[in-house]
């Protein structure tokens, strides 16, 4: 399994800026496009540079959260 494949991520559209938004709360704030395929493929490309410049960084990589609404729930 590669660093990047534990992290929460998703696409979503969003009605206001009429594009797809690609999300990885732990790792970025996210990316955007107009294929939701294509820009899955591009979130997955990201959070690997994210995780690559942070090792090559000596930094620790950021917790998993699975479910980060459950975390911020009650």
């Amino acid at each position: 399994m590669k660093p990047g494949d534990q992290y929460l991520k998703w696409i979503e559209w969003s009605e206001t800026d009429q594009v797809y938004i690609g999300q990885c709360p732990n790792l970025i704030t996210g990316i955007h496009g107009d294929d939701p395929v294509v820009l899955y493929g591009e979130l997955c490309e990201v959070i690997a540079d994210v995780i690559n410049a942070l090792q090559a960084a000596g930094r620790e990589l950021p917790p998993v959260t699975i479910r980060p609404m459950v975390a911020n729930a009650g």
